[in-house]
């Protein structure tokens, strides 16, 4: 690769020192994360199908009734992503089928700036820690990062075909996995940069602990890494049995990262224990669909998102065909099977609350309420399925992004308003 100067880079070996993060620090800050470190290669250690046999005249119907409070409609294709910045929540950051990226007010969908350049579906959108910072990242690989103060682009890098970035909880470091199995580590804008080699499949999904110190990378092997971001090693690797069977779709982590969720096409979602290494929990439900081969019928039923209570000792499985699993964490029972039309894509816990979130292929928000498995309030206005939402820290908005080309604001009531 050429370095920002346009010179050649090794990126393995030692013949090149380049600037690195110390990820030692039990808490670590933006300065502990500024200091040098090798640069190292690591080995081993739109509309749904689905909604096919779902659309019925009510629902038809339906879709008139919009309860968003705002539409931002500038996207000319599906709307892939979307997020929040996390200081103030007062902006969002989506990217869609279009090519383009937008970051606009929340409160009345002003453009602030246009992510302009990528020339694929931008698929990951992502503000950074301290809302300085937006990433942008398109299907064919091209990450740009643009400073939200200046509305400039500040930094840019292409990679493999992108399949995910996250940012570093207290630092301007940028984490993305591709399909070649990759996982690479920046600091941004200097574009110092790490590689943790996989497998050669797929590097499907990637979580950083709250330590800041370690990521989980699932792959679509089925294998999951733990990975030492200072030492550039996988300091845990579950696999055959103990790993998931299909590719990974998704990982959450508890509030210490002592516990990770993975969740997988296999239909199962694992309880790993971040110290050890080890499966301490297996959850799963039977598909309500017909039978096929097991193979299908896995397939079917993917685990589509997962998801820690920080309230109560639960967590929540989200399934392909509409199924919320509300799973008791200390006897690893199934609490709840709170019933959706269509297949559920994302969930999202409210801090310190039993309210549980989801959207799902029938273009509606749903709040569920865990201690009773009952419905609390559902939200409709999009004309085709959601793809993904994001809901804001004080769970009063929900920010959405659908295949019918738009994303929408909504307000949510809950039982204590």
């Amino acid at each position: 690769m050429d370095d920002p100067d346009g010179n050649a880079v090794e990126l393995h070996g030692d013949e090149e020192i380049i600037e690195v993060i110390d990820l030692n620090e039990t808490e670590p800050t933006a300065d502990d994360l500024a200091e040098e470190f090798e640069d190292v290669d690591v080995g081993e250690a739109g509309a749904s199908e689905d909604s096919d046999g779902w659309e019925t005249e009510d629902e038809e119907m339906e879709a008139d009734q919009d309860d968003s409070e705002l539409t931002f409609s500038k996207h000319t294709g599906s709307v892939f992503c979307v997020s929040l910045d996390p200081a103030t929540n007062s902006l969002a950051v989506t990217g869609g089928e279009d090519d383009k990226a937008f970051v606009w007010r929340v409160s009345d969908g002003e453009v602030l700036f246009e992510c302009a350049g990528h020339k694929d579906s931008v698929t990951c959108a992502l503000f950074s820690h301290d809302s300085k910072l937006v990433a942008t990242g398109d299907m064919s690989g091209q990450i740009k990062v643009w400073k939200v103060e200046t509305k400039e682009e500040v930094w840019s890098f292409e990679v493999g075909d992108l399949e995910w970035i996250e940012w570093h909880q207290c630092a301007p470091v940028l984490l993305a996995g591709t399909a070649d199995g990759s996982v690479w580590m920046w600091k941004v804008p200097g574009g110092e940069c790490k590689t943790f080699q996989g497998p050669g499949c797929q590097a499907t999904s990637g979580k950083i602990l709250p330590d800041g110190k370690r990521a989980v990378v699932g792959y679509e092997d089925g294998v999951v890494r733990l990975w030492d971001l200072k030492q550039g090693n996988a300091v845990h690797v579950i696999k055959g049995h103990d790993g998931h069977q299909g590719a990974l779709t998704c990982i959450a982590c508890n509030k210490d990262g002592s516990l990770v969720l993975t969740g997988s096409v296999d239909s199962h979602a694992k309880l790993i224990n971040t110290a050890t290494g080890k499966v301490v929990g297996v959850f799963s439900i039977e598909d309500s669909k017909a039978k096929g081969s097991a193979e299908d019928e896995a397939e079917s039923n993917s685990v589509e998102s997962v998801g820690f209570c920080n309230a109560l000792p639960l967590i929540a499985v989200a399934y392909l065909d509409g199924t919320l699993a509300i799973y008791d964490l200390s006897t690893q029972s199934l609490r709840h099977r709170c019933q959706h039309k269509a297949g559920i894509v994302h969930l999202q816990w409210e801090e310190g609350s039993s309210l549980v979130s989801t959207c799902s292929l029938d273009g509606a928000v749903r709040l569920w309420d865990a201690r009773s498995g009952n419905m609390v309030s559902e939200y409709r206005g999009h004309t085709a399925e959601i793809l993904d939402f994001t809901l804001n820290k004080e769970a009063s908005l929900a920010v959405t992004a659908s295949g019918d080309h738009t994303a929408k604001v909504f307000c949510l009531q809950r039982p204590d308003r």
